[in-house]
């Protein structure tokens, strides 16, 4: 069966990570579906509005981390930036059901979605400082903009997990939930969104984020750019090593 899991139905496109054995981290080969999922999506005419969601106990661990270093993100045409742009340009109504961990990716892409809807038991981190590299999907620009820069300081350069209602409070999702109910939850709101006025909606999305799309693209190139570097340094050798070894690592040297 598919990692990556897709179903239509009464104009709602459902997206689901359907790795639950390595709690849903993320393969190369996953990106390059995900972006060919948002494409069709977005192409498919009877498909109003698209849902990502993991199961109750995890949305997402984030980049598998073995394939990630055999994978390495090779320029703004690979896998994972494809679907990067795709989700950041995505025309339709995002909605995404979230519960467990969603760490890295797993957070990132939600600022790029319209509505997020949280299980109680989610909890979400962006560790990259761990890992020796940086912020990625413009979450530089988009975190310090939706949590204000202090909080945005403690989530990006501390890397630490910040439950669902610190989410909540801070505006990344909608509504918090029981875990057995996040999922339906969404799906009720994505059903609302697809008997609307696609048009409409569509137009109301675009004006949304008219004033920041082109910079949003922008400082993802960037980001990729310093990221890309930052893999081939020391910090990111010594956290990657570590975390393959199964050992906390040591950046007193780096």
């Amino acid at each position: 069966m598919s990692d990556i899991l897709v179903h239509t139905e009464a104009g709602v496109s459902t997206i689901t990570f359907n790795r639950p054995d390595k709690k849903n981290s993320i393969t190369s080969a996953m990106y390059g579906q995900l972006a060919d999922a948002l494409q069709a999506a977005q192409d498919d005419t009877s498909v109003r509005c698209v849902v990502i969601q993991g199961n109750e106990t995890i949305f997402s661990a984030g980049n598998d981390i073995a394939d990630f270093l055999n994978n390495p993100p090779a320029g703004m045409d690979s896998p994972v930036f494809r679907f990067l742009r795709g989700i950041a340009q995505f025309p339709k109504p995002l909605v995404a059901a979230v519960c467990g961990p969603a760490v890295g990716i797993g957070t990132t892409m939600l600022f790029h979605c319209d509505l997020v809807y949280a299980g109680d038991n989610a909890a979400f981190s962006m560790p990259f400082v761990n890992l020796g590299i940086c912020p990625e999907a413009a979450s530089s620009m988009l975190v310090p903009q939706m949590f204000g820069y202090h909080r945005a300081a403690e989530a990006l350069m501390l890397g630490e997990p910040f439950m669902a209602e610190a989410a909540l409070e801070v505006g990344l999702v909608n509504r918090v939930l029981p875990p057995t109910e996040a999922a339906s939850y969404a799906q009720a709101v994505a059903r609302k969104l697809a008997a609307k006025p696609l048009s409409s909606v569509v137009e109301t999305k675009r004006l949304m984020k008219k004033s920041q799309s082109q910079q949003v693209l922008a400082v993802m190139a960037e980001e990729g750019a310093s990221f890309g570097r930052m893999l081939g340094e020391p910090a990111a050798r010594e956290a990657f090593s570590a975390f393959m070894e199964r050992r906390k690592p040591d950046f007193s040297k780096v």
